[in-house]
This record gives C-alpha cells, sequence and structure tokens, in this order.
C-alpha cells in the first residue's frame, strides 16, 4: 500500500498501539470483514460531512479512526480498538463530562450495529454535543 501510494511505510513511533504488523509482511484481507469496515467508514465519513460541513475530517493513527474536534469535543468513527472490538462512533470531549450520555472513559460511544445509517450517527452526534454543551444535557 506505501509502495502504490508513493510513501515509506514506518512504524509510528509516537504511538503504542497498532497491528504489529511489519511493514514488509504480506497481508491477507477477508472479504466480508473489508466490506463491513469499509461500509462503516463510509456511513460515518457521511455522517460527519453531514453534522459539520467543511469541518477537515482526519484519519487518526493510533486508532485508524476517522474524525474531527469542533468546539473541544472530538466526534469519529472506529472500526474497533482494544476496549471495543466491534466498529463504533464516539463522542470525547477534551474535558470530562458526568451524566447518562457518558459511557466511556473518554466520554461516550455507540456500537455501528446501532446506528444502522449516517443519519443515526449524525443523532448521536448532535446527542453529544448537546451532552457537551456548557449547561451540559445529560
Amino acid at each position: 500500500l506505501a509502495d502504490a501510494l508513493g510513501v515509506t511505510a514506518t512504524k509510528p513511533d509516537s504511538y503504542r498501539d497498532g497491528s504489529g504488523v511489519d511493514p514488509d509482511e504480506g497481508l491477507v484481507l477477508d472479504p466480508g470483514a473489508l466490506a463491513l469496515l469499509l461500509g462503516w467508514f463510509e456511513r460515518g465519513d457521511a455522517a460527519l460531512g453531514a453534522f459539520a460541513p467543511g469541518a477537515e475530517r482526519v484519519l487518526w493513527p493510533e486508532h485508524f479512526d476517522v474524525g474531527y474536534a469542533l468546539d473541544e469535543v472530538n466526534y469519529g468513527v472506529s472500526p474497533g480498538d482494544d476496549g471495543h472490538p466491534e466498529p463504533y462512533a464516539y463522542v470525547g470531549p477534551w474535558q470530562p463530562r458526568e451524566g447518562a450520555f457518558w459511557n466511556a472513559p473518554f466520554g461516550a460511544s455507540r456500537p455501528a450495529v446501532d446506528l444502522p445509517d449516517a443519519d443515526a450517527v449524525v443523532a448521536f452526534f448532535e446527542d453529544g454535543r448537546a451532552a457537551a454543551a456548557p449547561s451540559g444535557g445529560s
């Protein structure tokens, strides 16, 4: 992939997490898993674009999630990680919040299976924005 993109594959020094795959190691992709992840990223990207048109989305290398920060709150979609084995959406305020909405150490998450389309992801982000507001809905 790095060769196709014209870049050099290296292991990031600043992140402890990663795939554990050596840059020279070959990969075999499961078509079903790939379709699931691509569909999730398409749904999440559509939701991110609808939620904050014009916001610059970032592919975070430490978790391979797509998101952005808006008003000191991170919004994004993840393919899964050590704490969440399945794809999920998240809202992560830079300062911890309290209340029923916040169900994760970093803020709030919802599994992809509970967010069947981009509109459902947008609704989750909107709920997160409201809960993170200074008046602090729960």
